[in-house]
């Protein structure tokens, strides 16, 4: 089988082996694709895997070959599933490769917040303790996260990861999620509390129609002025000129983020000159063991379509 990846380089920039997808077929890699460059490079692909690359209904139809779409990811809106469908393509996603490693990430971001150590590590480099006139001193105020309360909005595998760090160190844990289910050490509330409560609030619920800008200029207005918004999730999940004019306005404290709406950003958007807002480009999954994961787990995707077993279907 030809399998073409599109998009190789951010799964693999080279410190990860391709062996167990080459095994299963006669491997093309290109590290990126623009647009125009799709419909050549797959031309003659049984087998397409992507990552972010768009496949638009138009670009499907030009290639009558394509028999299955491997999404390297977890969202896959980047691909026209009703166009798939139309075109007899199977299309299939990776979940959980990650969970450890975006919670991790997600107190990555709160402790940068409220301990600053970026801050207080340049400030050192920069003299500032060698001159200072006493044993110590801090630039920024210095937050406890013990006893505080963390809402989260979602509680599947990567937030009830973030629940079991937060419960580790001291916090108490309320969630709110559609469908509730029991968990240990976690209070399922309504998510007018989630806001009313938390004094960190972090985002794990998938993006859908109802979910789309949950963090607004009504939901924030109803938060804590001490309040920290936390989003690994998806970038649309907040109206970022709601957050944006809450930070300048004081109206809640901090933000810490790893996704925005559009990635790469453009230079406006508002985030970016924000106060208290620290953001990362989208590296919560990128740890090298996520990605040796996701990358066996996209091999048995393929190996069992090939197989006449197809699993993790979203076409």
């Amino acid at each position: 089988m030809n399998i073409v990846i599109l998009d190789g380089y951010t799964l693999n920039p080279g410190d990860q082996d391709w062996a167990p997808i080459q095994k299963l077929g006669n491997v093309t890699i290109y590290d990126r694709s623009a647009k125009d460059e799709i419909v050549e490079r797959a031309a003659d692909a049984e087998i397409l895997l992507v990552n972010k690359v768009v496949l638009a209904s138009e670009t499907l139809a030009q290639l009558p070959k394509v028999k299955y779409i491997g999404v390297m990811a977890t969202g896959f809106n980047n691909i026209d599933i009703e166009a798939a469908q139309k075109h007899g393509i199977t299309v299939t996603n990776v979940k959980a490769y990650g969970p450890a490693s975006v919670a991790q990430q997600t107190f990555a971001l709160l402790l940068a917040i409220v301990n600053r150590v970026e801050t207080h590590s340049q400030s050192v480099s920069a003299g500032d303790w060698v001159t200072s006139p006493d044993f110590c001193y801090w630039k920024t105020p210095l937050t406890e996260l013990a006893d505080k309360t963390l809402g989260l909005i979602g509680l599947g595998d990567i937030g009830s990861q973030v629940a079991k760090i937060a419960l580790a160190f001291g916090m108490k844990v309320i969630a709110y999620r559609k469908h509730p289910v029991p968990t240990e050490g976690v209070d399922m509330v309504s998510l007018g509390d989630i806001f009313r409560q938390s004094d960190v609030v972090s985002l794990h619920c998938p993006l859908t129609e109802e979910t789309r800008h949950i963090i607004n200029r009504e939901s924030l207005s109803s938060m804590k002025p001490t309040a920290i918004i936390l989003n690994t999730g998806r970038g649309p999940l907040i109206h970022e000129a709601d957050l944006a004019d809450a930070l300048k306005n004081g109206t809640i404290a901090a933000a810490g983020l790893d996704v925005l709406s559009l990635e790469p950003p453009k230079a406006d958007n508002p985030l970016l000159s924000a106060p208290n807002c620290v953001i990362t480009p989208h590296v919560a999954w990128a740890t090298f063991e996520a990605r040796r994961r996701l990358l066996h787990m996209v091999a048995d995707n393929l190996e069992s379509f090939q197989n006449g077993n197809p699993c993790n279907v979203v076409s």
